[in-house]
């Protein structure tokens, strides 16, 4: 599928990984939906690209039922589904404050897994209604995990169980979906410098950044979108998951 004839919905479109994605899928001709919850930033980083953009809970089915129905038709077609919305908590399973709160613990998981899961499930039956391509294709799912489904810090309980998730889910619904002629792929990012870590302090960030091997620098969130729109184009990558991290190895 090439990108100038791609529509693709991204969650989490407003900010981080995701906005680096939209922006560039739109740089390469693809018509793009931002699906976020930010109505300041969403709509304006909609309009900067010549997007797109929804308000969306996407733990909310009915919210998403209708994003991906106007994402459809404001843009003639929907083959395109890349999940980067999600939360980072860094809570340890027992600590002084007691044990790990059950509700920060569900909503981790509801955020990253189930709202991964709603987006793809929905936008895959819309899908499954596009005209098929020579080769048979008409859609990609592209889910974000992380290295700490992998290899987990600690604090990152929660958070590593919902992209241990992610990563399990990349086969069994590609095979899901071969019949309907949509691939589902996975992309595991290590470090980036995203908005939540460039708040950090400069010395965090820099110490971060010497885990890496090589390059020994924080990932460029405009990595991730190429590599997203590589999937998108490369036919033959389905089921599997990329470790986007520099070789990083977390301890």
């Amino acid at each position: 599928m090439k990108m100038s004839q791609t529509a693709a919905v991204i969650t989490g479109g407003a900010s981080g990984l995701g906005e680096a994605t939209a922006r560039y899928f739109a740089s390469q001709g693809a018509k793009v939906t931002l699906l976020d919850r930010d109505t300041e930033r969403g709509p304006k980083v909609a309009t900067e690209i010549g997007g797109h953009f929804i308000e969306t809970d996407v733990i909310d089915e009915a919210s998403v039922e209708a994003a991906i129905a106007q994402a459809r038709e404001k843009m003639g077609a929907l083959n395109v589904a890349v999940n980067c919305a999600g939360i980072a908590l860094g809570i340890k399973t027992t600590g002084r404050e007691g044990p790990h709160p059950l509700s920060a613990f569900q909503k981790t998981i509801d955020i990253n897994l189930v709202g991964s899961f709603n987006i793809a499930r929905l936008a895959a039956t819309a899908m499954a209604k596009e005209d098929h391509d020579d080769d048979g294709a008409r859609g990609v799912i592209i889910n974000t995990a992380s290295v700490a489904a992998f290899d987990g810090q600690k604090g990152q309980v929660a958070y590593a169980a919902s992209k241990g998730g992610i990563v399990s889910m990349a086969l069994p619904m590609a095979r899901d979906l071969a019949k309907d002629g949509i691939r589902v792929m996975t992309i595991a990012p290590g470090i980036f410098s995203t908005p939540m870590l460039r708040g950090l302090p400069q010395d965090v960030q820099d110490s971060l950044a010497a885990e890496v091997p090589n390059p020994a620098r924080l990932g460029d969130p405009a990595e991730f979108g190429r590599t997203a729109a590589f999937i998108v184009e490369m036919g033959y990558l389905n089921g599997e998951v990329i470790r986007l991290d520099g070789a990083l190895r977390m301890r």
